[in-house]
C-alpha cells in the first residue's frame, strides 16, 4: 500500500470513522508504567515530565489514573504519508472554526484525531466537508 501525498486527494478520501469506544489522556511516572497499562494503551508518548498515555477509560479507572475530559477517536482511513503536508493543518482548522478541539496522533497508516466524546459526531461532520 502506497501512502498519499497529495492533499487534494488525502481530503477527498479522508473517510473519517469514530469510535464506539471512549478514551481519556493521562500521565505518569515512568516506575508507574506497567505492562498492563502499555499493552492496552491506544497510545503513549514519553515527555519530560512523564509518561502520557490515551487510554480506554475502564483502564485509567481500574488502574486509579487521573484524567480529565472523555475523547473519542476519529481515524482517517486515507493512507496519509509521513511525508504530506497539509493535512493535519486542514483538519485543525476546520474542527477549530466548528469550536471543536483536535488532539491529533500521526501513526504510520493513518492519522487520528481525538476529540471531547461530546462533539465527536459533529466532528464527522465536520472531517466529511473537506471531502467536498
Amino acid at each position: 500500500m502506497v501512502a498519499e501525498t497529495d492533499l487534494g486527494v488525502l481530503l477527498k478520501n479522508l473517510n473519517p470513522v469514530a469510535s464506539r469506544e471512549n478514551y481519556v489522556f493521562t500521565t505518569l511516572p515512568a516506575d508507574r508504567l506497567t505492562s498492563a497499562l502499555i499493552s492496552v494503551a491506544k497510545g503513549m508518548f514519553q515527555e519530560r515530565e512523564g509518561t502520557t498515555l490515551i487510554l480506554p477509560v475502564a483502564a485509567a479507572e481500574k488502574a486509579n489514573l487521573q484524567f480529565e475530559g472523555y475523547y473519542r477517536c476519529i481515524t482517517c482511513e486515507v493512507h496519509s504519508s509521513l511525508e504530506a503536508v497539509g493535512m493535519t493543518a486542514a483538519m485543525s482548522t476546520a474542527l477549530g472554526k466548528a469550536g471543536i478541539s483536535a488532539n491529533v496522533v500521526a501513526a504510520y497508516y493513518h492519522d487520528h484525531i481525538f476529540v471531547p466524546a461530546e462533539k465527536a459526531d459533529l466532528a464527522i461532520d465536520v472531517l466529511t466537508s473537506l471531502s467536498n
